[in-house]
């Protein structure tokens, strides 16, 4: 049976879309809903609330408070809740976890500064900077192809030192990398690509931060305990079964492919802010169907 190291936020974790109304504003009744069927219904450990997935860009430090406080009421007893804080803006960044530490997130989700590129000794300045900010824990998340730049190998270690950085949402792609980082630390590996848990289990990660767990949750947790429970034959043949779904939610933008496949299904969550749109039906069509294969699996 493999060794289970204690995960620090849960094992299966869903970056959660921030509902609006159908005149753009943040709807935190939908909010409370979503919330409770990921935690309730699908049985996610924990929700990433306002991270890029939830078009944080697009939403306003009040209402990324709003949204926070009222996912923490309605599922906190019961959920970690990491609030995404991580702007291009170290100042922001810090007020962001402030303000998150304020409204109860168990956690602070720190993406890499995006289009700036810093310099390597101003990232890593960055990253202290907000980890110093609360008592709150982080998890950095690595994601080059959206941010520009990684984070490197070197500096996740020394920042491993830090007794506050504490995980990586990992979306880098590079498992040997990672595997190397946490070899030399006791930074918590969560695949922040759906499709990479069950590579990143095998070199010592401990769970996901999903996009297709707003619908793939109890699969998920499936993988998970086939993989810890010894039967490492098991967790291959269900990440197989659902891959159609763990990829599929990426053929456009997450959060756009999330927010149809919800509304499709009878979840209200709207659409998206500008920039994001609608999404193709060429594009929705397909996705609809692998759900419809994994809904029938599943019961």
């Amino acid at each position: 049976m493999t060794e289970q190291l204690e995960p620090l936020f849960g094992r299966v974790l869903t970056a959660m879309v921030t509902p609006f109304t159908d005149d753009d504003r943040l709807s935190l009744d939908d909010a409370v809903r979503l919330a409770e069927h990921l935690v309730d219904d699908l049985g996610n450990d924990g929700l990433i609330i306002n991270g890029t997935t939830g078009e944080s860009p697009t939403t306003s430090d009040e209402e990324k408070s709003e949204l926070l406080r009222v996912v923490v009421d309605a599922v906190g007893d019961r959920a970690s809740i990491v609030a995404g804080v991580g702007t291009f803006s170290t100042q922001h960044s810090v007020r962001l976890a402030e303000q998150a530490a304020d409204a109860g997130a168990d956690g602070l989700l720190v993406v890499t500064p995006y289009y700036s590129r810093p310099p390597e000794a101003e990232l890593e300045r960055h990253f202290l900077a907000v980890a110093d900010a609360t008592e709150l824990p982080s998890m950095l998340y690595d994601i080059p192809h959206r941010s520009g730049i990684p984070i490197p190998e070197s500096m996740l270690i020394r920042l491993g030192q830090h007794p506050r950085i504490r995980a990586v949402k990992d979306a880098k792609g590079a498992v040997a990398s990672s595997s190397v980082v946490m070899a030399n630390t006791t930074l918590q590996y969560y695949a922040g690509d759906d499709a990479m848990l069950l590579p990143l289990l095998g070199v010592g990660g401990v769970g996901v931060v999903g996009t297709s767990t707003h619908f793939t949750a109890r699969i998920v947790r499936q993988i998970v305990d086939a993989f810890f429970g010894g039967d490492p034959g098991r967790a291959i043949e269900l990440n197989k079964f659902a891959l159609p779904v763990f990829t599929g939610v990426f053929a456009t933008q997450g959060c756009m492919m999330v927010k149809a496949a919800l509304n499709a299904r009878g979840i209200r969550v709207g659409g998206c802010r500008a920039p994001m749109g609608a999404v193709d039906d060429a594009l929705l069509a397909p996705f609809l169907a692998a759900l419809d294969v994994y809904d029938a699996f599943e019961h």
